[in-house]
């Protein structure tokens, strides 16, 4: 990640945690104020999103050190750790949820709930479209870096979102007599919210274990390396994951009768189209093998 990328990131990061603040201020006047226990709950939901934004920014800003004498390869894989911790922190979320909601169903107590107001309805719908329109903005500024662990924030104020929408079904469930909605809610919306914890840890893992590159991407390599002057054969291609970066060894094939310099020349042609053509490869490792020709 670039210089640029990382302002990107911070400046989204930044954002993300000045309307956290004051969306958990609104959502926590207004579960008070209307005496609503859910939207409150749901304010302090809201409050561990700017723990989840810190710890993005945190590993986004580690990832993007240069190289040192302790990390020679970078330290892309920090951002990997950012994410695995968001990921656990969504869990602990979604496991909460769907707990509460179990053991008020369980509990059967639903009559002696005190019915909320109806400010408790609207700040449970604005935090529903805020928590939407925030989850998309930071989306997008991480597919535009590529970033694993703002990615996985985007994804953290979705749940807050969900969570809100439970709150919402709770709290008009209530106001019309249902007050069993809630706990049925947050029971579905914890499905959805660790089914999002696997999928974002599966990913992270992936990046941090030298998984190769998918078939697509790796068949691209090949044909541009076929595609230089004087490469006979692709002898061994092997990519990896580090991070949200990519290194790749090659041995190419090129004839025997060819000068060490030409050869040399050859595989630094092969190292520069492929670091040209995929922006996300850190380093290419090119090596040339001698091929007898009858």
């Amino acid at each position: 990640m670039n210089k640029s990328n990382e302002q990107i990131a911070m400046t989204a990061g930044r954002n993300s945690i000045i309307v956290n603040i004051g969306l958990s201020a609104f959502k926590l006047f207004a579960g008070i104020f209307a005496g609503s226990a859910a939207m409150v709950s749901d304010a302090v939901h809201s409050i561990t999103d700017l723990f989840g934004t810190v710890i993005a920014m945190v590993g986004i800003k580690m990832a993007n050190k240069k190289s040192d004498d302790k990390h020679p390869y970078g330290h892309e894989r920090f951002e990997s750790v950012a994410t695995l911790a968001l990921a656990a922190l969504i869990t602990v979320v979604g496991v909460g949820i769907g707990w509460s909601g179990i053991q008020t169903i369980l509990a059967g107590d639903f009559e002696h709930l005190a019915i909320p107001g109806i400010l408790a309805l609207v700040a449970a719908a604005v935090s529903i479209a805020v928590k939407e329109l925030l989850f998309r903005y930071v989306r997008s500024a991480a597919r535009k870096i590529d970033s694993n662990a703002l990615m996985a924030d985007a994804w953290h104020s979705r749940v807050d979102g969900l969570s809100s929408i439970g709150s919402f079904v709770g709290i008009l469930g209530a106001r019309m007599g249902f007050p069993i909605l809630d706990s049925v809610a947050a029971l579905v919306i914890c499905v959805f919210i660790l089914k999002t914890a696997v999928g974002i840890t599966i990913d992270a893992i992936g990046k941090m274990t030298d998984s190769a590159c998918d078939y697509k991407t790796t068949e691209e390599m090949r044909n541009i390396i076929l595609a230089q002057e004087e490469v006979m054969s692709v002898d061994t291609l092997r990519t990896r994951l580090f991070g949200n970066r990519i290194f790749v060894d090659v041995e190419i094939g090129v004839s025997a009768e060819l000068s060490f310099r030409d050869a040399h020349n050859t595989a630094h042609r092969v190292h520069d189209a492929i670091e040209k053509q995929f922006p996300k490869v850190k380093h290419c490792k090119v090596h040339a093998n001698p091929v007898e020709i009858n």
